[in-house]
């Protein structure tokens, strides 16, 4: 019986299957092999018996339904690992398997790993977004259409650079997700409470020949476990993510409303259905999704800082929730850049419903044009901002467009020509530097 939504409607395969059970046998059986073979390195035990643990941790003769049964007699899930491995080796070697290593040296060790294969993906995900959207701004860089701010028309903007702007931030949280990287591939193998007692004089070699083995990095100075604000930074990288997938996402929710009709998710014209009964109904369902699940994302960082904290050189409480946190953190953030990548690849944008927005406000968002051009012709800011105020005030209190008020002002006639009045209320010519924004994006993230 699926409980989990992972389990049956959220999340790739390919994601999943790094945090599967199977794949964290695997690098547990990994880190024990490289852990055999430094020991064997620096001369503590033989190296065909070193030889002999690595071929049998990765060979597949380790199952995890042997694991699972070990498990039922010990209650220890790594020392049924071990058991189990054991099982499988030589006699010879059997002896040496996880030789002065401790529980977390494994498992911490194989986390860094699964990570580590999943922040692949992240980034891959986030190329793909960059791509898609740095597409969209080219194709729509002298698109004009109304900028918004607190809901209410401002001055215009073009499509172009609203995508820029998002293909931008998609590129800042790659930089951060890179530098992120190689704090949380990290792992330890230094023993009960990081002192390397039991692997001997030369426990920092060790350490060092099992992290370059598995291409990863090493806890300099650790108890039993890595340092959790590790976990938390990455954690909280992702649910960063994540909310600029909810925000990008919102903006489409909005310009799909109805007074507003900008812009529209893709819709299956022939088989998709948007309401077992209204049948109309087009909604933005896989924007909506991807808000949901960004929440919930969100929502892993509580427990993710509050596993910063523990007791001396560790605890087991951190363990139960990060059997939760780190999959979902992994599965749900991809899940959620593949579906914005989605939307906004067959996003349906609709530039006459934009110029139609713009033109239903008579004129009213272009006063801060007006009062540019007046002030390019030596009136002060504030003189010619308060004019621009009044006449917008009063084309609005008359319903009429703001060139009828202003070309019956005298003050602003004396200043303006008819024609310099008229480029001053063109939209599309006051766009500012938008053009060139998405062109130094495109370039940049091509």
């Amino acid at each position: 019986m699926s409980i989990c939504p992972l389990e049956f409607r959220y999340g790739r395969q390919q994601m999943k299957s790094i945090f599967s059970e199977e794949e964290k046998l695997r690098r547990m059986l990994q880190v024990e092999a490289a852990l055999a073979k430094a020991h064997a390195v620096v001369g503590d035990i033989p190296f065909k018996d070193a030889v002999n643990i690595g071929e049998n941790a990765s060979a597949g003769k380790v199952r995890l339904e042997r694991v699972k049964e070990i498990e039922q007699d010990t209650g220890h899930d790594v020392m049924s690992v071990v058991l189990a491995l054991t099982e499988a080796c030589s006699e010879s070697a059997r002896r040496y398997v996880h030789l002065g290593a401790t529980s977390n040296d494994i498992t911490d060790t194989a986390t860094a790993l699964q990570m580590s294969a999943a922040v692949d993906l992240i980034a891959e995900d986030l190329r793909s977004v960059s791509r898609v959207l740095a597409d969209k701004a080219k194709m729509h860089r002298d698109t004009v259409m109304l900028g918004r701010t607190h809901g209410q028309a401002a001055v215009p903007i073009t499509f172009g650079l609203k995508m820029a702007v998002y293909a931008l931030e998609t590129m800042r949280h790659l930089e951060r997700l890179e530098q992120a990287r190689k704090r949380v591939a990290v792992g330890k193998m230094s023993g009960a409470v990081g002192t390397g007692a039991a692997l001997g004089p030369r426990a920092l070699k060790i350490q060092e020949i099992v992290m370059k083995e598995l291409h990863i990095g090493y806890e300099e100075a650790s108890g039993q476990i890595v340092g959790r604000d590790r976990y938390a930074e990455i954690i909280a990288v992702l649910a960063n993510i994540c909310s600029s997938a909810e925000k990008f996402a919102t903006e489409v929710r909005n310009l799909q409303r109805n007074e507003i009709g900008e812009a529209a998710e893709a819709f299956g014209r022939e088989r998709q259905v948007g309401s077992s009964t209204m049948a109309h109904k087009e909604n933005p369902v896989t924007s909506e999704n991807i808000c949901g699940l960004a929440r919930v994302v969100r929502g892993l960082l509580i427990p993710a800082f509050e596993d910063i904290a523990f007791w001396h050189e560790r605890d087991i409480t951190q363990s139960s929730t990060e059997r939760f946190i780190i999959p979902h953190a992994f599965v749900l953030t991809d899940d959620i850049l593949l579906k914005t990548a989605d939307v906004f690849s067959r996003l349906r944008v609709y530039p006459e419903r934009m110029k139609e927005n713009i033109e239903r406000t008579k004129g009213q968002v272009m006063s801060e044009s007006v009062m540019i051009a007046l002030v390019k012709k030596g009136m002060g800011r504030q003189e010619a901002h308060k004019l621009t105020r009044d006449v917008a005030m009063a084309a609005r209190e008359k319903g009429v467009h703001l060139r009828e008020v202003l070309a019956k002002d005298h003050t602003v006639m004396k200043l303006l020509t008819a024609k310099e009045l008229d480029k001053a209320l063109d939209p599309a010519s006051y766009t500012g530097s938008a053009g060139k924004i998405v062109d130094s994006i495109v370039k940049k993230i091509r």
